[in-house]
């Protein structure tokens, strides 16, 4: 077989979160000439737009939820998904299948090592979930967004490295681009976003601190919020009242053009998010999603806020007064941002899809045996 034609297998599903990097390396891989096409689980299609025609296949999947009766559920569903894998990474015979950590991306790699097909497995938050652990003893290569993991078993760590989370080409052309120019009494741009399904919390708590800044500051304040539907309505008059310029969106369509022309993020801290805040230069209040028994958004974010690049705030602490403090001395004190968003670029990595991509090749190779 050409070497140009072998087939890249991504397997990946469930959460924008897993899919989005799986996107960012499909397309290196494509431009080093590789044929690539994706498996994934019904959730996942609804993300189909980031693949760009990459040709998508389906299997089932589920995850183990809680009670007797989810797990078996669960396990039934993943053992259909196995089966179908196991049919179709068959029929395709790839070169290597590479899985992005969840349930969903289970049954294609876990067939492929069945069938002695290389696989690498990629880790986007700062402790390795249990698909990735499960998977991890037989892949070739476990490539990690965050040089310090926990939960990886010491036997596995020497096949691990550091690439970084990949983001779309749109965010990591960021990198290179200045902070936007912030006066002390100039316009201060606000993006924030809530993950997948927006939260709540953000169009509780910062309409009533916004409006609680001096009549002078408000008019200073532009803001971009993505909003839950239930919310939006709510949220606008809110801003309206106050005299807030506010721009809502369930979905906003263009990330990469609001992030450029923001001078702070507000947003839950999801790998993939903390990704493109960090390669985008961009300094954030993160709010880490509080109901992860292991509390994965809170060591993401933490990685950052260590290296002087954002604010973590609790959603228990995250008030009107917390916020309406941090927003009033960002105002007064502009170069907090300015050296905040250089903190961040440096934690940044937005080459990472392309050194992922050099870890398939090397492996597809067989260079790495």
């Amino acid at each position: 077989m050409n070497e140009k034609s072998k087939l890249i297998l991504l397997s990946a599903g469930g959460t924008g979160g897993h899919i989005s990097p799986a996107a960012a390396l499909g397309r290196d891989l494509l431009s080093r000439g590789y044929r690539v096409e994706i498996v994934t689980d019904e959730r996942g299609l609804k993300y189909k737009s980031l693949f760009g025609g990459m040709k998508t296949h389906t299997v089932r999947s589920g995850t183990l939820r809680p009670g007797a009766l989810g797990k078996i559920a669960g396990a039934a569903n993943l053992c259909i998904g196995i089966v179908q894998a196991l049919a179709l990474v068959k029929s395709l015979r790839p070169a290597v299948v590479v899985g992005f950590g969840g349930y969903p991306s289970v049954p294609g790699v876990f067939a492929a090592q069945k069938l002695r097909i290389p696989t690498l497995i990629h880790e986007q938050n700062a402790i390795i979930g249990k698909a990735n652990v499960f998977l991890a003893p037989k892949s070739e290569r476990i490539a990690l967004s965050l040089p310090s993991l926990t939960g990886l078993d010491e036997r596995d760590k020497a096949r691990a490295v550091v690439t970084g989370n990949p983001v779309r080409e749109e965010i990591a052309a960021l990198y290179t681009r200045p902070y936007p120019a912030l006066e002390r009494d100039g316009t201060l741009r606000i993006l924030v976003l809530g993950g997948s399904l927006g939260a709540k919390v953000f169009s509780v708590v910062l309409p009533e601190a916004l409006s609680r800044l001096s009549s002078s500051q408000r008019t200073q304040i532009e803001i971009v919020q993505q909003c839950r539907a239930d919310d939006i309505e709510m949220t606008k008059k809110y801003y309206a009242a106050a005299g807030i310029e506010a721009h809502l969106a369930t979905f906003i369509e263009d990330v990469a053009g609001e992030m450029e022309k923001a001078h702070l993020v507000i947003a839950r801290s999801g790998a993939s998010t903390v990704a493109e805040v960090t390669a985008a230069g961009r300094p954030a209040i993160f709010v880490p999603y509080p109901h992860h028994k292991d509390q994965q958004q809170k060591m993401n974010a933490d990685a950052v806020a260590d290296g002087g690049g954002a604010w973590v705030m609790a959603e228990s602490g995250f008030t009107p007064d917390a916020v309406l403090a941090r927003i009033e001395a960002f105002l007064q004190n502009p170069q907090i941002l300015f050296r905040a968003a250089e903190n961040a670029r440096s934690c940044g990595k937005p080459d990472a899809a392309r050194k992922l991509g050099n870890l398939v090749t090397e492996i597809a190779s067989g260079w790495g045996e």
